[in-house]
């Protein structure tokens, strides 16, 4: 690891004391995911193109989509490496939340990379089986609640979730209704984030706000000053995931670059659903589950659009709520360009992660 080799040094050369900052990391990792994407996209876009892994677009979607059928997929493989290679690099691969983060998620990309595999390589319409797909990101939640519950010691934090705008106000769970609330922040974030990725840049540019808010909450967690000052629960080794959090960052604004409209790459399930789940992980590890809705508020609206659109053509005999969802197309059909959408629902979301950091200093 970069940081670790180097670090030894300081005591030769005072420069390399800043290897010691998080902030200093927290930058470089951002700056080396950009390049890895910079670098490698366009190298990327022609390799999928000559092995003609291109976007399938479904049928029933607004019809303007259909002029994108063809569009390389799965550069969700260049945001993992834009992920992984930087956190790798900077950040302090001895602390378990680091490791966490990684392990959701490169274990969220490979089931979306299975997925696109089937549906673009072998031809197969519906990807992997719905109920597989669910086992697989269960699978992980419970993995992840039982190593927090069982496995790391923190002075009885681990089952304890902020309550955002109310100062003081704790939610201390019971393991048993804690690991279920695991599994459903990370696997409903990580579907959440699979249901935005339908309008170019709009689930990637989303990401990256999401991302960076996160990265500040992690700082300050893992800050005894700052939390203290801000009322928060002081965890040390929260303040890692900054890099992990800054390199998250770096990896979608460079994959922007190539996933603005006119998209050239599509980051398919591979990408969507490794970054839901890995923004459900680091909310987690953050104990800011409950903050999540507020500052990922438009992959919730996008994701209960869904449901209110099935629930009401069911109880209604075939009846739309919307004129289709997800969310993002009911706009559409309402008259919005595609640019109009992603750049609005860009705008509502810096919003609501401004709206999401001032309950910091409301606790």
């Amino acid at each position: 690891m970069f940081y670790h080799l180097l670090y030894p040094l300081h005591q030769y050369w005072s420069a390399f004391n800043v290897f010691q900052y998080i902030t200093f990391r927290a930058s470089y990792a951002t700056v080396t995911a950009l390049l890895i994407a910079f670098i490698f996209g366009d190298w990327m876009i022609r390799r999928l193109e000559q092995l003609q892994i291109g976007e399938t677009i479904r049928g029933d979607g607004p019809q303007h989509h259909q002029a994108k059928a063809g569009t390389p997929t799965m550069g969700g493989v260049l945001v993992l490496t834009a992920i992984v290679v930087p956190t790798l690099l900077w950040s302090d691969l001895t602390n378990t939340y680091v490791l966490l983060a990684l392990a959701g998620t490169v274990w969220m990309g490979g089931i979306g990379f299975v997925d696109d595999y089937l549906k673009v390589v072998k031809k197969r319409p519906k990807g992997m089986i719905g109920r597989f797909k669910m086992a697989g990101q269960v699978s992980y939640g419970l993995v992840l609640g039982g190593i927090l519950v069982h496995a790391i010691p923190d002075g009885g934090q681990t089952s304890v979730s902020s309550v955002p705008f109310f100062k003081d106000v704790l939610v201390n769970w019971d393991w048993w209704l804690y690991i279920p609330l695991v599994v459903i922040v990370v696997t409903g974030t990580s579907n959440a984030v699979n249901l935005s990725d339908g309008l170019d840049g709009l689930a990637i540019g989303l990401s990256a706000l999401a991302f960076a808010g996160f990265a500040v909450i992690s700082y300050l967690t893992g800050h005894a000053v700052f939390a203290d000052y801000l009322n928060l629960l002081f965890i040390p080794e929260a303040g890692e995931l900054t890099v992990y959090c800054a390199a998250v960052v770096g990896a979608a604004l460079g994959f922007l670059w190539f996933n603005a409209n006119p998209a050239r790459i599509f980051m398919g399930d591979t990408g969507s659903l490794a970054l839901g789940g890995a923004l459900g992980t680091v909310a987690i590890l953050v104990k800011k589950e409950l903050l999540l809705v507020v500052i990922g508020g438009i992959f919730v609206a996008e994701a209960v659009s869904v449901m209110l659109q099935v629930f009401w053509f069911r109880r209604t005999n075939g009846r739309r709520l919307f004129r289709m969802a997800p969310l993002h197309h009911h706009f559409e059909l309402a008259g919005w360009s595609e640019t109009q959408v992603v750049v609005r629902f860009w705008i509502v979301g810096i919003l609501l992660l401004l709206v999401g950091m001032s309950s910091l200093k409301l606790q």
